[in-house]
């Protein structure tokens, strides 16, 4: 029996602690009420959620759940931050991302709560000529300049650097970093770049310019290509260790490489997997730069997740990026870029602009989300999940390096293929609305008026592909409106209900979910005849359709309807043609119901 201490707040102190094997015989019980025959450690694989990477989320974290020491912020191994204080002195670098050249975009980005500027140059952004013009009126002592130029990359740090002299900002000054990452342009644009200028300008900034970094390890190409938080991890890793090589030959010390180093990961709306993922990567690179022998933290950048906006019900996105953003900053982040909710639209309006920079001043500000320097620190989920995603990572970077390392798994396309291969399982599960999207997959609003912006910049591209969770809906939803708009209405489906409200509602609104995420109308008034749609769908209890189901069919037929389907589990009933039913592959389902009414 525990004895707990007279904190005046005791309750039921007097009874024996449950054990966690108790707690599984209540969990078996429930399950049996469902009709679900479990017994032991089967009950909480039953309640267990699977992940990518081989790894698995279980319903009950306790102590004995145990994790290596994370040891405490700001030193080895640095799980727990890369700094003593966390973010406590002034909150993480709230950093803008900028990719074409807007008047006043920038001004009105600092003005209001931004503290540093990323910009995209050359191809894919802003002339690298603009740059002057871009950042007139910054104070560039103030507000730190990070680059991502790509193959202009030597051309853009010459003017920004020009820049700082003409201005008169002193080298001990200047913060930022001038974005160099030619494997990171590879995958890309699979095109090479030489190595040889970006480690002459890290040894001119390491001698010169003791605030400024000159390389980013940009991670962001293989989440966009649909890998997995340990295939993100052990890629970059893969890459910061290429970059330490090649910046040693070329004769800085390896304190002075690693110092070059800024880390760019992607946040997403799954705010657990993101916490453990950045303290995780910090993990892990304190392991490398130990065995190279410079121990040292983890510099982080990291942006809310592009492949999880979506371009219908945009709006949704702003609780996204939110939420990405939270978790970024509770795992540790330095620098967080939120994305403008229309950023998957085009280039992004004042308002989105607005409703990013806020995300960030909310969390800081109202939320007061720095003040605590590790508030996931002590989480046996959180810690337990550190642990096990550390160890996938650190298991793809060994895979990585067996093979050739970064750049040979890029070229001889293994990477590509273990990306893709990581993608096709979770195109499988987005299909099935077993990842739901909402206002996608889940909710949608057919009705919704469509956000229009300016087009945005073409991306550079010809390397790794770039993905969305969207993409397999925004096709069906592509060939509504173009169907709407060649004959005045969208493909629609009859919704036949059986019986009172009660027994078809639930079937009735799954069916009703389900077509309007393939941009199909379902109509439940009136008859069939009068329904404009040549396809039906039977909707009740399963009572219901023993007694009815094969009747209606069969008088919906003699109406007119070529293809009848139930909602519910498959069966044997004369007359329907198909069935649908929660974990059906929803887009071959609404693929087919769109090529046999004969939208194109």
């Amino acid at each position: 029996m525990t004895v707990l201490p007279d904190d005046g707040l005791s309750l039921a102190a007097e009874f024996p602690d449950a054990t966690h094997e108790q707690w599984q015989r209540l969990v078996e019980g429930v399950l049996r009420k469902s009709g679900k025959e479990v017994s032991g450690g089967a009950a909480e694989d039953a309640l267990s959620t699977t992940l990518e990477d081989g790894l698995r989320t279980r319903p009950l974290y306790t102590a004995r759940d145990t994790a290596p020491d994370p040891g405490l912020p700001g030193f080895a191994p640095f799980t727990r931050g890369g700094r003593p204080e966390g973010s406590t002195a002034g909150g993480w670098d709230v950093r803008q991302r900028h990719a074409a050249l807007g008047d006043g975009t920038v001004l009105a980005d600092l003005e209001n709560g931004v503290t540093s500027l990323w910009l995209v140059l050359g191809e894919g952004g802003i002339p690298v000529a603009d740059l002057g013009r871009t950042l007139d009126g910054v104070y560039l002592n103030l507000a730190p300049v990070v680059l991502d130029a790509g193959a202009d990359t030597e051309a853009a740090a010459t003017a920004l650097l020009r820049l700082y002299a003409e201005r008169g900002i002193a080298p001990e000054a200047v913060r930022g970093n001038l974005g160099a990452d030619p494997l990171g342009h590879e995958a890309r644009t699979g095109t090479a770049l030489d190595f040889a200028p970006v480690a002459a300008l890290a040894k001119r900034v390491a001698g010169e310019y003791p605030g400024l970094r000159t390389l980013t390890v940009d991670a962001l190409p293989y989440h966009e290509a649909g890998g997995s938080a340990a295939q993100e991890l052990g890629a970059s890793l893969a890459t910061a260790v290429t970059y330490l090589r090649e910046l040693t030959e070329a004769g800085l010390s390896v304190e002075q490489a690693a110092a070059q180093l800024e880390f760019r990961y992607a946040a997403t709306a799954d705010q657990f997997l993101t916490v453990a993922k950045l303290r995780a990567a910090r993990r892990l690179w304190a392991r490398v730069a130990e065995v190279c022998g410079a121990p040292g933290a983890q510099a982080q950048h990291v942006v809310t997740s592009p492949v999880m906006m979506s371009r219908r019900d945009p709006w949704v996105n702003m609780l996204r990026t939110t939420v990405a953003t939270l978790a970024a900053g509770v795992g540790g982040a330095d620098a967080v870029t939120v994305l403008p909710f229309d950023h998957a639209l085009g280039l992004p309006d004042a308002f989105a602009r607005r409703i990013a920079r806020n995300t960030s001043t909310i969390l800081l500000e109202e939320s007061h989300l720095a003040r605590v320097i590790d508030p996931a620190g002590g989480s046996w989920y959180v810690e337990r999940l550190t642990d096990e995603l550390a160890r996938a990572g650190w298991e793809f970077f060994q895979w990585i390096e067996r093979i050739g390392g970064q750049a040979a798994a890029l070229r001889s396309g293994r990477l590509g293929e273990d990306l893709a291969n990581t993608w096709e399982a979770r195109t499988a599960k987005l299909a099935k609305r077993r990842e739901p999207i909402t206002g996608v997959s889940e909710f949608p609003f057919l009705a919704e008026k469509p956000v229009v912006r300016e087009p945005a910049p073409e991306p550079r591209s010809g390397g790794l592909p770039r993905v969305r969770r969207d993409e397999a809906y925004e096709a069906l939803r592509a060939r509504s409106d173009a169907h709407l708009a060649a004959t005045g209405a969208r493909p629609r489906v009859f919704l036949a209900t059986l019986g009172p409200a009660a027994e078809h509602t639930a079937r009735a609104s799954f069916a009703a979910n389900l077509f309007q995420a393939g941009g199909i109308e379902p109509v439940t008034a009136g008859t069939f005849e009068d329904s404009g749609a040549t396809e039906a769908v039977l909707c009740s209890s399963d009572s219901r359709y023993a007694e009815e189901a094969e009747r209606t069919a069969e008088a919906l037929r003699a109406a007119g309807a070529r293809h009848v389907a139930l909602a519910g589990r498959p069966a044997a009933y004369a007359g329907v043609d198909s069935y649908v039913f929660a974990g059906c592959d929803a887009v071959a389902v609404l693929t087919a119901t769109l090529d046999r009414i004969g939208v194109a």
